[in-house]
């Protein structure tokens, strides 16, 4: 570790005080200007980790998601390109406040985590860092770079602009492969479109029969997703990015993106639906970062349709669930679909009641979701905003290894299943919830089905639902309980939703505070979209009013 004297010029030179922190669901976010401190800290944090986890490779991404060009955010990643270890979430913030305050209580606090954790500090590890395309990446990149020179022996891969899945399948293969297999943008793209030609190969699919329009939300995912899709001749002239004005930073997911789309349920700017019903037409939207999805069309009447998580989810369920079927190995593999309590209630009931399939409720976040999916052969997770992927246990995957090995001479329809179902595992960015690879998994899932996208969403029907956001001077006083479907405090507002909540037909609704902007979120649903909107403004109201 550096002498006090170097490290405290460093510290100096980046970290300000008065701030107090917190790491939430997706990291540390907050306006850009007052994230110097949390970067450094960061840049620290992310070096013990590695150096605690033998010197394997840690991954850290600076971004703010589908937040306004002016916030910014920073999240470390595991070796296998999970979420940050849960216990170690309160180091972070801790090591924050600490530093936040002056630089004697952040070097007491450091040596302290030294001495605690047993770390070695003499020992080498790496890191592996990249941003999003907000105007501050530069900048915070600088003072988190900082924090790591904390540690001499660490070595750090910079691989600037990507999307945040990206960065978390590098770090994954990072620390899966040798030293002599580079690990870049191509390797990522080779992942998933190999696995894509496999698909279209057993499936006998030549072109892709929908016209597919992307909303890149001003976003990196707009210059990457056109590197994918163009490297394949199936997407020539099929599909077409709208808001991919990356450089222009003002832009970030302003008026698009899949939370101006889900929190809306309108059109984004950049993408018009059109007046004639085309059943091959399909659009989707992504975040800044991309690591979210949704989907929309137009209904014959013209009306506008939204595919979100929830719709993803029920596809992906039904999808595996036949072709456990025709394998035969539906009594060997357990299936589960994991949600929070943003999901429609309808795509639970059809879960369990038409599917029969496992459903269980967490609280928002994936790294609730990933630690409930995992539990799973073919865990299912998406929240309802469309960020969530699919994971396959190494039980299944031997299974089907197996399988393929020994029942070559099976039905050809039971050896295709099997095929598949090995083909998706490698389709789906297990890491993270990736829109670029959800994208690709879902098309792959309709196109295997024949279905149009209205046939998809024709499954089942959506309660009208309707989610706001109230800002409020101080989101942690709202503190809930059983999945973050009711209220602890502040008091008596339960009581008070819940007596709304009678007034209307089939309907709920939950308050919680949101976990990467200064807000709290409302989420309503009923029978009618007129008391779905109206149930949902009056409780906004009694959350402004507390």
């Amino acid at each position: 570790m550096l002498d006090g004297e170097t490290l405290k010029a460093l510290y100096e030179k980046h970290c300000k005080h008065g701030f107090k922190y917190s790491y939430g669901t997706a990291g540390f976010r907050y306006k850009a200007d007052i994230l110097d401190t949390v970067m450094f800290t960061t840049g620290v944090l992310a070096g013990l980790r590695s150096l605690h986890l033998s010197g394997q490779t840690v991954g850290v991404m600076i971004t703010a998601s589908h937040n306004p060009p002016e916030d910014n955010g920073v999240k470390i990643v595991e070796p296998r390109g999970e979420m940050l270890e849960q216990s170690w979430e309160k180091h972070a913030t801790q090591l924050a406040n600490c530093a936040s305050e002056s630089y004697a209580s952040f070097a007491t606090n450091l040596e302290e985590l030294v001495k605690t954790l047993k770390i070695d500090t003499n020992r080498s590890g790496g890191i592996a860092v990249a941003r999003d395309s907000r105007e501050s990446g530069p900048r915070l990149l600088e003072a988190f770079e900082a924090g790591v020179q904390a540690f001499p022996t660490l070595r750090i891969r910079d691989y600037g602009i990507l999307t945040t899945p990206q960065l978390h399948f590098l770090t994954s293969k990072t620390n899966e492969f040798p030293q002599n297999v580079e690990k870049d943008e191509k390797l990522y793209y080779n992942e998933f479109l190999s696995a894509w030609d496999e698909i279209t190969t057993i499936s006998g699919i030549e072109a892709l029969p929908f016209e597919l329009k992307i909303d890149a939300a001003n976003g990196i995912g707009g210059p990457k997703i056109s590197a994918m899709l163009s490297q394949r001749q199936v997407f020539k002239n099929a599909y077409e990015v709208s808001n991919a004005d990356w450089q222009n930073y003002a832009a970030l997911n302003y008026c698009c993106g899949a939370d101006f789309v889900k929190t809306n349920q309108k059109l984004p700017h950049g993408i018009a639906v059109g007046e004639t019903f085309n059943a091959r037409r399909i659009n989707c939207s992504f975040d800044g970062d991309a690591d979210r999805i949704v989907f929309y069309y137009n209904d014959p009447q013209g009306q506008f349709k939204l595919l979100d998580g929830d719709k993803m989810a029920t596809l992906f369920a039904k999808f595996f669930q036949q072709l456990l079927r025709s394998s035969g190995l539906q009594k060997d593999v357990e299936m589960g679909v994991v949600q929070t309590a943003y999901a429609n209630g309808s795509s639970a009931n059809y879960l369990e009641q038409v599917l029969g399939v496992s459903v269980k409720c967490t609280s928002t976040g994936v790294k609730h979701l990933h630690h409930e999916a995992v539990k799973f052969d073919i865990g299912i997770y998406f929240e309802a905003n469309g960020h969530g992927t699919v994971v396959f246990s190494s039980k299944f995957v031997e299974l089907l290894n197996s399988k393929l090995a020994t029942d070559s001479q099976s039905s050809p329809e039971s050896y295709n299943s099997l095929k598949l179902l090995s083909v998706f595992t490698r389709l789906i960015n297990q890491t993270v919830g990736d829109a670029l690879s959800d994208m690709l998994a879902v098309l792959a899932v309709l196109l295997v089905l024949q279905w149009t996208p209205q046939k998809w969403d024709e499954e089942y029907t959506d309660l009208p639902n309707r989610l706001i956001k109230v800002v409020v001077p101080d989101r942690t006083l709202f503190k809930t309980t059983n999945a973050e479907r009711q209220l602890e405090s502040p008091a008596n507002l339960q009581q008070e939703i819940d007596a709304l909540v009678s007034k209307y037909d089939n309907a709920r609704s939950f308050v919680r505070a949101s976990g990467t902007e200064d807000a709290v979120r409302v989420y309503a649903e009923a029978a009618s979209r007129e008391q779905a909107d109206e149930l949902a403004a009056m409780v906004g109201k009694l959350v402004e009013n507390c």
